[in-house]
């Protein structure tokens, strides 16, 4: 998460990308809080090494987010850029954990909501490989705030749904990945609010990240129950 720009982020920037960065976190809170986050109060299961790991980095994550959005919007860029590397070297971590811990989700037999382990494997390794796409067009567009400050909010957004899927909502968890994708791109849809309103169009970073995630949210429930995907699963899970 780093960038070389000088110039003063526009007022309205400075209070929508950090805003944005909490309501991310707020979203995390509440999907992970049983499990995670208020773990000691609630009877949920013990978690392995491998889950706590995952937990640090994620909420280093969010964490981080919060911290870089907020020190750009202060014109401290000398300090998003110091932290930008460390961004870098989480990205890469969650990516790599996430797709373990899919696997081993698949291999424990978890739908969330899915008609099956096999079809909800779809979605946790197209959230990581859209998550991964637009977290290196951030890097690469370091030098752009415009572009970086986008790509890294929304490639948070992608991975989203697996916090929302767990908030303690009846209608989320009947609705099943269709309700939790659709809620994940309320975030698109503010992004989008947010540009035109203060450019009367919508930013092509913004265009670029919602054509992706949308793409994958459409590819993993066309692709979930069929069987060339039924055999990549069953041939992951061993």
């Amino acid at each position: 998460m780093t960038t070389t720009t000088l110039a003063r982020p526009l007022r309205s920037d400075s209070i929508f990308f950090p805003a944005m960065s909490a309501a991310l976190a707020v979203v995390v809170f509440a999907g992970f809080a049983q499990t995670w986050f208020l773990k000691p109060l609630f009877e949920t299961p013990p978690l392995n090494s491998l889950r706590v790991v995952h937990g640090v980095a994620f909420t280093g994550w969010i964490a981080l987010l919060i911290f870089q959005t907020s020190a750009v919007a202060a014109n401290r860029r000398d300090l998003h850029r110091r932290y930008g590397a460390i961004g870098a070297g989480l990205a890469v971590l969650m990516v790599v954990l996430g797709t373990w811990l899919a696997i081993i989700a698949l291999r424990e037999g978890h739908t969330n909501g899915a008609p099956s382990a096999t079809a909800f494997l779809a979605v946790p390794l197209f959230n990581i490989l859209v998550f991964a796409l637009l977290v290196g067009l951030g890097i690469a567009n370091r030098k752009r705030a415009g572009f970086h400050k986008r790509y890294m909010l929304l490639a948070t957004a992608a991975i989203s749904g697996a916090a929302i899927a767990r908030v303690p909502l009846g209608f989320i968890a009947a609705g099943g990945p269709p309700v939790f994708f659709g809620l994940s791109d309320l975030f698109i849809a503010a992004c989008a609010a947010y540009d035109f309103a203060i450019a009367r169009r919508v930013h092509p970073a913004t265009l670029y990240s919602a054509a992706l995630i949308i793409a994958s949210q459409v590819v993993t429930l066309a692709v979930g129950m069929t069987a060339p995907w039924t055999a990549f699963a069953q041939w992951l899970a061993g």
